[in-house]
């Protein structure tokens, strides 16, 4: 790819999609199985994404990405979430693209270096520690991991759960509580930490729906006993940790909601396929009920609803800042949430019992994706926003 310049989005997402179909759809099998033992096969096709000129699209060119526009991203990555491992194969998966954007936006030049570059470059991942136990995932102010300064350094005691992806992370970007005196919104710090420090305490990777992956595709809970970083550990001004964290978060439920596109694309493939092939009567099959074409077009509704809706608001942020979009984001969050789980409701139920199995892709989703509507902030708690902030304007 031209250093100065992109092919038409379609043409990049045509080339995308033939690579995904080639490459990747046809590992899933595989996958489902054990994820961890595919990651040297996919290290592999990582490896040709690059020599195709396609990697890290997403991310700044000042930042050593691609330089791809909010919107043409979002087309993008539909194609890249038809299969589960589209976006870490391209190098554009969550949680590694937030932290990338929060050191390019926050770091130090010493910070970049040692982090920033070789995150991007695909040669180490990391995770991000935030979410507690025992505290409310969707209210970070309310976290209960300290950090204490104790001269030059800062001494991090506290209780994480699902930290994405840690289980093989270089390193993580872990919130706790700096000033617990200060305003709510200052009481939190962000810090970068080595995952060979010995205050970081790898418990487990959390089952999901019965099913516990390792590798990039796990879910960890970790223990920060004693976890000594030094000042210049610290990402950002101290106090500032839900500053970032709201920084880090509104382009993160954009890419949530691309990636759900991809999603429901595929879903809505695997459901016309299985409409057209399966005889339920001679001469029968489910294409021809009106119950299943009755899905197939609330499926296409949902989809071409969501995608207009998520390219509005990836156009808007691009232009105004996410922050004069944020109204627009939690719109998003939870219509593409909710239109991900009729998708694959619909999508499961016309596969019948085939579609509880993993013989079916729409099974491995449905499990996975459930959870579209709590990560990064439950559907209740964006509907509250919204209107809290519609209704600013009559009182």
């Amino acid at each position: 790819m031209a250093a100065d310049a992109h092919p038409p989005i379609e043409e990049l997402a045509a080339r995308i999609r033939a690579f995904v179909d080639r490459e990747l759809i046809p590992l899933e099998a595989e996958f489902l199985k054990n994820a961890a033992a595919l990651e040297p096969v996919l290290e592999a096709k990582r490896e040709e994404v690059r020599k195709l000129g396609l990697w890290a699209l997403a991310l700044p060119r000042e930042a050593g990405g691609q330089g791809l526009p909010l919107a043409q991203f979002a087309r993008v990555s539909e194609e890249l979430g038809r299969t589960p491992t589209g976006h870490y194969v391209f190098g554009v998966q969550a949680p590694d693209i937030g932290n990338a954007e929060l050191l390019h936006l926050a770091g130090t030049p010493e910070q970049k270096e040692q982090y920033l570059k070789p995150l991007v470059a695909g040669r180490v991942r990391s995770c991000f520690a935030m979410t507690e136990p025992h505290t409310a995932g969707a209210n970070p102010v309310l976290l209960s991991t300290r950090a204490v300064r104790e001269g030059d350094e800062y001494v991090i005691d506290g209780h994480k759960w699902f930290c994405s992806s840690a289980d093989g992370a270089t390193f993580a970007i872990i919130m706790a509580v700096t000033d617990p005196d200060a305003p709510p919104y200052q009481r939190a710090s962000m810090f970068l930490a080595d995952t060979s420090n010995p205050g970081w305490k790898f418990v487990r990777n959390i089952p999901v729906m019965g099913e516990a992956h390792g590798g990039y595709f796990s879910h960890a809970e970790i223990r920060l006993e004693k976890l000594r970083v030094p000042v210049s550990a610290r990402l950002g001004p101290e106090g500032a940790g839900f500053l970032l964290a709201q920084e880090r978060l509104g382009p993160g439920r954009i890419h949530h909601c691309m990636r759900w596109l991809g999603i429901c694309a595929r879903a809505q493939e695997e459901l016309c396929k299985r409409a057209v092939r399966r005889e339920i009567a001679p001469g029968k099959r489910l294409a021809d009920t009106q119950l299943v074409q009755s899905w197939i077009a609330e499926n296409a509704a949902d989809i071409a609803c969501s995608r207009a809706l998520v390219m509005q608001v990836a156009e808007h942020a691009e232009k105004h800042g996410f922050k004069a979009a944020r109204e627009e984001v939690g719109i998003i969050k939870f219509q593409v949430a909710g239109a991900l789980q009729r998708v694959l409701d619909r999508t499961l139920q016309a596969h019948g019992a085939l579609g509880m199995t993993d013989d079916a892709f729409v099974a491995f989703a449905f499990r996975h994706e459930r959870a579209a509507r709590i990560y990064d902030g439950p559907d209740e708690v964006h509907k509250l926003s919204v209107a809290k902030q519609i209704l600013k304007r009559y009182r």
